[in-house]
């Protein structure tokens, strides 16, 4: 690996400009005067860029602005001690130091673990005075080398390098329990913010008297917290400018959000706020995420558990097609009638397209306004439903390589409708696309290469191999497949469809979010496309899906705002006044917070309430073309009066049963941890808890 840094890279007390519009410029001439860069206007303005989305000023009087740049040829880092000052956003004031960090688009992982070290390595107060101590620029040559090569770095790296993963350890202070917090630091670069968030925050947490654990999602290689140690967190810290990956990981826990900028400049407040919301039971909590429960492993996976990750992101990712067109084929059957979808007398096409190619706002067709209207939102669904699968390949090969791998994954996905093999084939497609994505991307390129292969090499390689294997071997047996599937989906009546609800019910209430829940909601929305008027049944299955995972919260409030309230205690009451809204809204993360305190209550009473709303809901042939939204989507369920009685008979039978459990089952056990729980709550706030009938 060459040196990021030479001396013709660095400046010593020189004036560059006032601005850091100048400085950038100057800094980015001096990175191509050295042969590291193509052209100096090219990497200026990709910094000036970046630089306008979020300052890169930090405290201390450090800037370190950066960029990825196609100009840059190699990693490298241009360096300047300003005689004048210059501001670049930082709370504290404006910036003598300033790093300049040019990264070309292709850079590999080491030079990226590397960029990284140097950048956490800012907010240490040693390292910054020597460079301000440095006489000579082969003084700070010689500083960032230690730093991130020498002896230094790897004293350093088994601390720094924990972030890269869990940056903080875990400390036990004369045996009482410290807080413990995890967190997520991400930059949409990955480069420098990322990483000295991360330290800053775990710093400020030891301040505070907390344990945290942080994960790095940036670019150099990401090594995800373990489980267990988000299983045993009071509250979570995301510090990000871009979405947290596997964020229902978390689900549940309370969060406190900031750009990645605040996680460097105000890290003790944001660790405070996490503190804080740990022990609020109306704090802000991570949502249930569908492309990943709060028991997904993720690290030191097996195969099993890294499929099940796969398929769950490219379920997660699908789902905005399939809602956004579910919902507008419902608005528009709801305008037009159902008669939109099929073919008139004559005409080759359907209705909708019928419509649309013969009428306008202008020349409105027969049946009026509304016909129209109903025709174009039809049409757009079908159109959004239309990427259903090419988005689920797509997202499952982006879940094994990364960004690589979602032009081949889509291909596939384009290539399994072409051959009718239907969701299974964009499953099969999305793997395929993603491991060949995956393997080409180890391979060992010269240099001159690596800028072409995420954009070129991979996609056109991978693409060949999973849509060729596809479209010549297995597309035909999973077309002959899907087909079998749809017969036998639609051959469902009587005792069949039930016994199908209640396995559906028991299984959506059975972890809640958790991996089984989704495999049987991801089961119901990758079938979704198929329904239709004549082939009711995916849209049925839907329906049992939905109803079922509403139950548990429902029933969670029922009985402890209602039935039982004394065999609740008051936390668990405040939650159950939550859950009413979020189970309407097909939340079942909502009754997580009651199965965590109570599972061999809870999990069974919700278990026994889903089955009976998926029985029901099956038997009366409720459907849905929404594949999410609960009561909201009313517009989108057939029967919809069926659909709400078999949700309130599963919400009314799994309530009793948790209350029988709560009175019958270990009674006295139960109500002393509510009195002590309850006298607790009481004390810390300074009053006394009344007594609840």
């Amino acid at each position: 690996m060459s040196s990021l840094i030479s001396t013709d890279l660095v400046g010593l007390d020189e004036d560059l400009g006032g601005t850091s519009t100048d400085v950038i410029r100057a800094l980015a001439a001096r990175v191509a005067a050295s042969g590291r860069a193509g052209s100096a206007d090219s990497l200026a303005d990709d910094a000036i860029k970046r630089e306008a989305s979020v300052g890169t000023g930090v405290p201390g009087g450090i800037a370190i602005p950066h960029a990825r740049s196609a100009s840059v040829t190699e990693p490298t880092l241009a360096f300047s001690r300003l005689a004048r000052t210059v501001g670049f956003g930082a709370p504290d004031g404006d910036a003598d130091i300033v790093f300049m960090i040019a990264v070309p688009e292709g850079a590999d992982g080491d030079h990226m673990t590397v960029l990284s070290t140097l950048a956490r390595a800012l907010i240490r107060d040693d390292f910054t005075a020597a460079l301000r101590a440095a006489k000579t620029p082969a003084d700070i040559v010689q500083l960032v080398d230690d730093e991130v090569s020498g002896e230094v770095a790897e004293t350093r790296g088994a601390t720094a390098t924990s972030a890269a993963g869990a940056t903080g350890a875990s400390s036990s202070d004369g045996g009482t329990r410290r807080p413990k917090l995890v967190g997520v630091t991400a930059c949409p670069t990955g480069i420098a913010h990322t990483f000295m968030a991360a330290d800053a925050l775990v710093a400020a947490a030891k301040r505070l008297g907390a344990d945290l654990q942080i994960e790095t999602q940036g670019s150099s290689k990401v090594t995800p917290l373990d489980p267990a140690v988000i299983a045993e967190a009071d509250a979570v810290i995301f510090a990000v400018d871009v979405d947290v990956r596997d964020q229902g990981r978390f689900a549940g826990k309370p969060v406190v959000r900031g750009p990645v900028k605040r996680g460097v400049d105000a890290p003790d407040a944001m660790v405070k706020e996490a503190l804080a919301a740990a022990t609020d039971p109306r704090a802000t909590r991570v949502s249930g995420s569908t492309a990943s429960g709060p028991a997904m492993a993720q690290g030191r996976q097996g195969f099993g558990s890294s499929l099940k990750r796969w398929l769950l992101t490219g379920v997660s990712y699908m789902i905005p097609f399939v809602a956004g067109g579910g919902l507008l084929i419902a608005l528009g059957f709801l305008l037009s009638g159902f008669g939109i979808a099929l073919t008139a007398d004559g005409n080759t096409v359907n209705n909708a397209v019928f419509t649309l190619q013969n009428f306008s706002l202008l020349n409105l067709p027969p049946e009026g306004l509304g016909y129209y209207l109903g025709a174009a939102a039809f049409q757009i669904g079908g159109a959004s439903m239309g990427f259903l699968v090419a988005a689920l390949a797509g997202y499952i090969a982006y879940a094994i390589a990364d960004r690589p791998g979602i032009a081949p994954g889509f291909v596939a996905g384009a290539i399994a409708v072409f051959m009718n093999a239907g969701f299974l084939g964009g499953l099969v497609g999305g793997l395929l696309a993603g491991a060949a994505a995956y393997f080409i991307g180890t391979w060992n390129v010269p240099r001159f290469v690596r800028g072409l292969m995420p954009v070129v090499i991979i996609p056109l390689l991978a693409s060949i191999f999973a849509s060729g294997l596809l479209l010549l071997v297995l597309g035909g047996p999973i077309a002959a497949l899907m087909a079998a599937l749809t017969d036998f989906l639609n051959g469902l009546s009587g005792t069949g469809a039930v016994l199908l609800g209640v396995i559906l019910g028991l299984m959506m209430c059975f972890d809640l979010g958790g991996p089984v829940n989704k495999v049987a909601y991801a089961f119901a929305v990758a079938g979704l496309s198929a329904g239709s008027i004549d082939n009711p049944a995916p849209w049925m299955i839907m329906a049992a899906v939905m109803g079922a995972g509403m139950v548990p919260p429902l029933a969670m409030a029922l009985a402890s705002t209602v039935l039982y309230r004394k065999g609740f205690t008051q936390v668990e009451r405040t939650n159950g006044g939550a859950a009413w809204l979020l189970g309407a809204s097909f939340i079942s993360e909502g009754a997580i917070p009651f199965a965590a305190a109570d599972p061999l209550r809870v999990i069974p009473a919700s278990m026994v309430g889903g089955a009976v709303t998926g029985a029901i809901s099956m038997a009366a042939g409720v459907t849905s073309q929404a594949p999410h939204g609960g009561v909201f989507v009313f517009f989108a369920i057939g029967n919809f009066g069926m659909w709400v009685v078999a949700i309130l008979a599963g919400t009314v039978v799994s309530a009793l049963v948790l209350v029988a459990l709560k009175k019958f089952v270990r009674r006295s056990d139960v109500a002393t941890e509510v009195a002590a729980e309850d006298a607790e709550i009481g004390s810390l706030s300074g009053t006394r808890t009344p007594a609840v009938a």
